[in-house]
């Protein structure tokens, strides 16, 4: 009961923070039966991003989860990157990224995967294409993510199933998501 209580706490001063103070809202929603998923989160601007999406994450309710270098799971950090919901991945040479973190969705029940598909917080032109390869492995939806500083919104969009036209996928998926714009709008996508 105390733990229950702890979360519904959380989730309150979350919204206090991020709502009320904030001025932010969250639009659509990302449906709690979906358990296994790529969360696209476009555009990555700032280290803000990291709070926004915890912010998020709290206010849901539902456990969305990131993967960082293995380095960083070490004692005395390592907790707060699990409890943030953070995996660690090996990035050795000889380590396929994306069939290591595919093979992430096969050991757990629920594994909702937010990666920033420009790769950096740099200006990019073109998105990388990892998130759909890993997807595409995993077999998991993607649910495009618009982190809009302009209108102060986090938009969920509906999930997307990938097909077998790889092009008009990557087409569709950037277009839903093009012209948000981030913290640092020079280098929004």
């Amino acid at each position: 009961m105390v733990f229950l209580k702890k979360i519904v706490m959380k989730k309150q001063i979350y919204k206090f923070l991020f709502l009320k103070l904030g001025g932010w809202r969250i639009t659509g929603t990302l449906d709690s039966n979906l358990k296994k998923c790529i969360l696209m989160v476009v555009p990555h601007t700032s280290w803000h991003d990291f709070f926004l999406g915890i912010f998020t994450r709290g206010i849901a309710g539902l456990d969305m989860h990131y993967v960082a270098k293995k380095e960083l799971f070490v004692f005395p950090i390592g907790s707060f990157f699990k409890w943030t919901g953070g995996a660690p991945l090996n990035r050795g040479k000889n380590e396929n990224k994306v069939q290591s973190i595919a093979k992430i969705f096969d050991t757990k029940s629920v594994f909702r995967l937010a990666i920033a598909p420009e790769g950096t917080r740099k200006k990019v032109e073109k998105l990388k294409t990892g998130f759909y390869y890993i997807a595409k492995e995993a077999n998991v939806p993607i649910v495009p993510v618009a982190f809009d500083y302009k209108n102060k919104q986090v938009v969920f969009h509906k999930p997307f199933i990938i097909t077998e036209d790889e092009t008009s996928d990557l087409i569709f998926l950037n277009k839903v998501l093009k012209g948000v714009e981030g913290k640092i709008p020079q280098n929004s996508y």
